[in-house]
């Protein structure tokens, strides 16, 4: 009759404290589709941010290739992830990444609501077809927007409260104009 031993028993529990760390290992991924038409994306669900930090990984597709056909409406931006803040609405106060395909390429905005006036600030391009780590956090009276490891951009923040309720704001086409065809965008992380 074979005994166990305690070097049995350390081997089982680094075995699964391995096991363990290796699913903390795996993240959560959404693809979002806005349909053709629409500005909302499909997936649209209601969920607060526990957290003054959003950080996570997108990557954009051919689909995010679009020509309206007027620089005007072609430099609107769309929407990315993001959250209100200070338990206002997210057209008082809140922040996310906006994108746009402009000039051949695909920019990312920092793009903010603060006491209800929008402002934004370009922060870098991305390519098509690859992850890039995204990274909003909250200050005392700025927002701080980082694209991959680049230079920090930061935005004013408007209504400074000590606690706030933030809703995570999900992928939206346009301003005025919709999506002119459906639009697939994959996030990991949120």
């Amino acid at each position: 009759m074979k005994t166990w031993t305690p070097f049995k028993s350390v081997l089982v529990f680094f075995i699964v404290l391995g096991v363990a760390a290796c699913e903390d290992c795996v993240e959560p991924t959404r693809t979002f589709i806005i349909r053709k038409g629409h500005h909302f994306s499909s997936t649209r669900v209601s969920e607060s941010l526990q957290s003054n930090v959003l950080e996570f990984d997108a990557m954009f597709d051919s689909t995010a290739i679009y020509d309206l056909g007027d620089d005007a409406l072609q430099s609107n931006k769309n929407k990315l992830l993001g959250f209100s803040d200070c338990n206002s609405l997210h057209h008082e106060n809140s922040a996310r990444f906006a994108w746009q395909w402009f000039n051949n390429r695909l920019e990312i905005y920092a793009y903010t609501y603060v006491n209800g006036t929008r402002q934004e600030s370009f922060v870098g391009v991305v390519k098509i077809g690859q992850f890039n780590r995204y990274f909003l956090s909250v200050q005392k009276d700025y927002y701080q927007f980082q694209l991959n490891n680049g230079d920090p951009v930061n935005m004013p923040r408007g209504n400074v409260c000590e606690q706030g309720i933030y809703y995570k704001l999900w992928p939206y086409f346009g301003g005025s104009i919709p999506a002119p065809h459906d639009i697939h965008i994959v996030a990991k992380g949120i």
